[in-house]
């Protein structure tokens, strides 16, 4: 078939192939691309042999090019959309809007297109710019699943408006009934699977799950309207560590642990209604928790192995009382005592003679006093006040940890851990089996099964410690450099203040922040 013919060249198409013949030189490739240009289904593909062939002898046929159908329509390479190339005036290709789409839909179906395909109107064409006749439907991912918990209130003093902390009305101990709601989980949600255009199934992503992230010992969970929830399975003191959910057993004393209670060791929490009786100890697992807004005279030790210490009222020792926590001290104030706290010390009044240990020591930065003692801190001391008119020595110092010795201390703690974790899920698998058969066991049997889940309490006790402690260690390293001894009022002379290192005593009445700069002490 002829395409074109003028007095220089012949454009013939044979079998979809585009071939020129020479008839009288001259003609140019500028020339050409008019040619090109009035006739969209010649698709030149070979401009090298155009220009050979223009410059070639006549009469001689050279192959340039192919000669495109008038519509075409290609698959995108993710099959999600059919698209049709429109290669001549779509005037002279489309008049009726029926037909058209009929046309369409069979060049589609040529090709594979089985599915998504559009109804178009003659403006969708009439430009001759590329038309998506076809698209698929992408898969839509399920929702990820979504967990609520119970909100615990925080456990922190009140800020009153003169800028005091009060101490005296902490949500400290947040106890929950048996069978309470604690939280709940909507499952992740199945996709809906998509569609190509060649009509093939798309496999969606189903949405993501969330663990609800609780202590099985002492939470259960059940399904309920299509949600998992969780709820407590005996009554005792809500707890969220490092995001997980768990319950602890908690005592209440009406009256004072003393004479008629005697010592206390309780493996849960503790509150107190009254006091602890001087010579007297108390020692719990969890939170201890002493209400009398008189404090406690004379106790023995007060010790929370893994929590906190909230004592309503203040301490006086008599330099007796020690008062030790896994996580924080708060009190209102101390005389003669030691206090020693994994976290940190808030105290609402005053220090006197007292010895002092946690991270950080805050003592009310109103009008708080720090007078006499040792404070002992790894990150940051805080007061008001410190020291007194008659230059009583008062020692505020910061320790810095040894890189090196944290390192090997933390290694070796490690490989206690990774021991540790061995151990219990070894005893795991002893005790796992046995379970759904409790009922079944003999005497001997069951007390075998007794002794190897207390031991694995005992490891996982002492597991909890050396965690705290790594952690302890790699928080002081990590906080190294921002230490300081703040004093917002009054330092008076007989202050002894040490960071690291290095050190000094106070001569005159100053105030501000103490810190390391440049090595040296600001003082």
């Amino acid at each position: 078939m002829q395409i074109f013919e003028n007095d220089h060249i012949q454009l013939i198409e044979d079998q979809s192939i585009v071939y020129i013949e020479l008839k009288k030189e001259g003609f140019t490739l500028k020339d050409f691309d008019r040619i090109l240009k009035k006739n969209p289904r010649i698709k030149l593909t070979s401009f090298a042999s155009l220009r050979k062939a223009l410059n070639g002898e006549l009469g001689e046929r050279v192959e340039i090019g192919s000669w495109l159908p008038p519509i075409e329509i290609v698959v995108s390479r993710d099959r999600m959309l059919a698209t049709m190339y429109i290669n001549d005036d779509p005037a002279k290709i489309f008049s009726d809007e029926e037909m058209m789409n009929k046309q369409i839909r069979e060049l589609a179906e040529n090709v594979g297109v089985k599915f998504g395909i559009h109804t178009l109107t003659l403006d969708d064409v009439k430009s001759g710019k590329p038309v998506t006749v076809a698209s698929g439907l992408p898969p839509q991912s399920g929702q990820d699943a979504k967990v609520n918990y119970l909100e615990i209130p925080d456990r922190k003093p009140q800020i009153l408006s003169d800028g005091r902390a009060d101490y005296f009305d902490m949500n400290f101990i947040f106890e929950i009934e048996q069978d309470a709601w604690l939280g709940e989980k909507i499952p992740a949600q199945p996709g809906t699977p998509g569609k190509n255009v060649l009509g093939e199934v798309i496999l969606a992503t189903d949405g993501k799950d969330v663990a609800l992230n609780y202590d099985s010992a002492s939470i259960y969970e059940q399904e309920e309207d299509g949600k998992l929830v969780i709820k407590a399975k005996n009554g005792g003191v809500l707890e969220n560590k490092n995001g997980k959910l768990s319950i602890h057993k908690h005592i209440q004393v009406k009256n004072d642990v003393g004479v008629e209670t005697g010592n206390l060791t309780f493996d849960g929490s503790i509150t107190i209604s009254g006091t602890v009786v001087a010579g007297y100890s108390i020692v719990a697992s969890g939170d201890i928790s002493i209400e009398d807004v008189e404090g406690v005279t004379g106790a023995k030790l007060i010790e929370s192995k893994f929590g906190d210490v909230y004592i309503r009222g203040g301490i006086f020792g008599n330099s007796e009382t020690v008062v030790r926590a896994g996580g924080n001290i708060y009190v209102k104030h101390t005389n003669d005592s030691t206090l020693h706290a994994l976290k940190d010390i808030f105290i609402d009044s005053y220090s006197l003679g007292s010895n002092l240990k946690a991270q950080n020591v805050y003592v009310n930065e109103q009008n708080g006093k720090i007078i006499g003692g040792y404070v002992e801190a790894t990150h940051s001391i805080h007061t008001a006040i410190s020291g007194n008119r008659l230059e009583r020595k008062t020692a505020l110092v910061i320790t810095l940890p040894d890189r090196k010795d944290s390192a090997k201390v933390i290694i070796d703690k490690q490989d206690k851990i990774i021991h540790l974790e061995k151990e219990i899920a070894d005893l795991d698998a002893k005790v796992f089996p046995v379970k759904p058969f409790l009922e079944k066991l003999n005497e001997i049997q069951r007390q075998t099964y007794d002794d190897t889940v207390e031991k694995i309490h005992q490891k996982e006790t002492e597991l909890k410690q050396l965690e705290r402690e790594v952690d302890e260690i790699v928080q002081q390293i990590r906080n190294m450099g921002d230490e300081k001894i703040s004093i917002t009022k009054e330092a008076f002379p007989g202050t002894y203040i040490q960071i690291g290192k290095k050190s000094t005593t106070l001569t005159k009445v100053t105030c501000g922040d103490f810190l390391l700069e440049n090595g040296e002490l600001n003082v």
